[in-house]
C-alpha cells in the first residue's frame, strides 16, 4: 500500500493573507487577462470565468449574458449541428462560445465543430470533456482533434487532477488548456462512489505549477482551468490565487433565468452529467456495469446571472486589494494562504 501522507487543501482549508495595500478602490482591479496558448495560435483576452458545459448551464442563453462580460460559456454537447452553426451566425461569439465534445469512435461527436467550420470557414474552440481523462485513448482523441482542426483553435480538454496527465495532454495531446478537477462539483458523486479524486486547492496549485512550466516561447505556455469546487466568491478568488489561469462554474450559475431545466414553484432542478437522470435524457439509461456519478439537486430559481457575476466581480475584485494588486494577472504571484481550521462561523446562531 502507497499512501502520500503530505497534507493536501481544498477550499475550506485555507484562507487568503491580507497585505498591506496601495490600492484605492476595488473599481481599479482589471478583472480582465490576455492569454497565448502553447499550441493554438489565437490570443484571448477577457474575465477568465467559464460556464460549464452542463445541461443547465452551458446554454445559448448562458452565453449571450455571460459574452457581455467576456466570459466564457461552454456550450452542452447536445445541441444540433445546425443550431450550433445559426447561433455563431447570429452573435460574433466566436471568442466566448466554446463547442463542447464527448469522446466517440463513430466520429459523430466532431460533426457539431465540422458544421460550424463549413458555415464560417473556421473552427470554433472546443471543449473536449469526458469524466475521467487518464486514459491513454483520451491522449490520443485529443491529439486527433487537434491534427483535424489545425492551430487556430483554442482546445480545452479533461478531466485530470495531477500534474503529470496535465504534462501529457499539453504536450502529446495537443491541448491547450487543461481541465482540473475529479470529483469536487456540487452534482458530482465521484468521491462517494469511486473513492476516486484529489482535493482540489492542491490540485490547481499543482496543476498549475506543471503547466505554467511548459513554455513555447515568449508568454505562450501550458494553462489550467479550475473545474469544481467552487461554491462562493472567496472560492473564485482562491482558485486564481492557487494558480487557475480560468475558473468553470456549473452549481453558481445553476439556477439563474439563462439556464436550460425544470423548474416548479420557483424551484430549479440541477443534476450532474453523470447522473442517472442525465443517463435517462441524454443516453440510453444507466448501464448496469456502472454506477451513477452524479446527483440530482433541487434549488431555489437565482434571476439573471448577471446578479451572481456581479457577486463574483466584486468578490475577486476585493480579495485583489487585500493582497495590494490592481489585476487578476499578478494575484497568484501575490497570494499568500494560511491553513485553517474552519474559515467562517455559523452566522444562523
Amino acid at each position: 500500500m502507497k499512501i502520500n501522507s503530505e497534507p493536501k487543501l481544498d477550499f475550506d482549508d485555507v484562507l487568503i493573507v491580507p497585505q498591506r495595500s496601495s490600492i484605492g478602490s476595488r473599481r481599479d482591479v482589471n478583472l480582465k487577462r490576455k492569454f497565448k496558448f502553447y499550441h493554438s495560435q489565437k490570443q484571448w483576452y477577457g474575465t477568465p470565468i467559464m460556464a460549464s458545459n452542463m445541461v443547465a448551464t452551458g446554454t445559448f442563453s448562458m452565453s449571450a449574458e455571460l459574452m457581455k462580460y467576456g466570459m466564457v460559456t461552454c456550450l452542452h454537447k447536445h445541441y444540433e449541428a445546425d443550431k450550433l452553426a445559426a447561433y455563431y451566425e447570429y452573435y460574433d461569439a466566436f471568442p466566448y462560445t466554446w463547442v463542447s465534445l464527448g469522446m466517440s469512435s463513430d466520429g459523430e461527436a466532431f460533426q457539431n465543430i465540422d458544421v460550424v467550420a463549413q458555415k464560417h470557414g473556421f473552427y470554433p474552440n472546443i471543449c473536449i470533456d469526458v469524466a475521467n481523462g487518464y486514459t491513454e485513448y483520451f491522449v490520443d482523441y485529443c491529439k486527433a482533434i487537434r491534427q483535424s482542426v489545425g492551430g487556430n483553435p483554442i482546445i480545452m480538454a479533461g478531466n485530470v487532477c495531477t500534474p503529470d496527465m496535465v504534462t501529457e495532454l499539453i504536450l502529446h495531446g495537443g491541448v491547450d488548456i487543461v481541465k482540473v478537477g475529479i470529483g469536487p462539483g456540487s452534482a458530482c458523486t465521484t468521491r462517494l462512489k469511486t473513492g476516486v479524486g484529489y482535493p482540489q486547492l492542491s490540485a490547481i496549485a499543482e496543476c498549475a505549477h506543471a503547466a505554467h512550466g511548459l513554455r513555447k516561447d515568449t508568454g505562450r505556455l501550458g494553462l489550467i482551468c479550475a473545474d469544481g469546487g467552487c461554491r462562493t466568491a472567496g472560492d473564485v478568488a482562491k482558485a486564481y490565487g492557487a494558480g487557475a489561469d480560468f475558473v468553470m462554474l456549473g452549481g453558481m450559475f445553476a439556477g439563474t433565468n439563462e439556464c436550460e431545466g425544470d423548474v416548479n414553484d420557483g424551484v430549479f432542478t440541477f443534476y450532474g452529467m453523470s447522473s442517472e437522470m442525465a443517463q435517462d435524457k441524454y443516453g440510453d439509461g444507466l448501464k448496469e456495469y456502472r454506477a451513477s456519478e452524479g446527483r440530482v439537486i433541487e434549488m431555489p430559481s437565482k434571476g439573471p446571472v448577471q446578479d451572481v457575476v456581479r457577486d463574483i466581480q466584486g468578490g475577486v475584485r476585493s480579495a485583489c486589494t487585500y493582497t495590494g494588486v490592481d489585476n487578476l494577472k499578478d494575484f497568484a504571484k501575490a497570494c499568500q494562504f494560511v491553513k485553517v481550521n474552519r474559515t467562517h462561523f455559523d452566522q444562523s446562531v
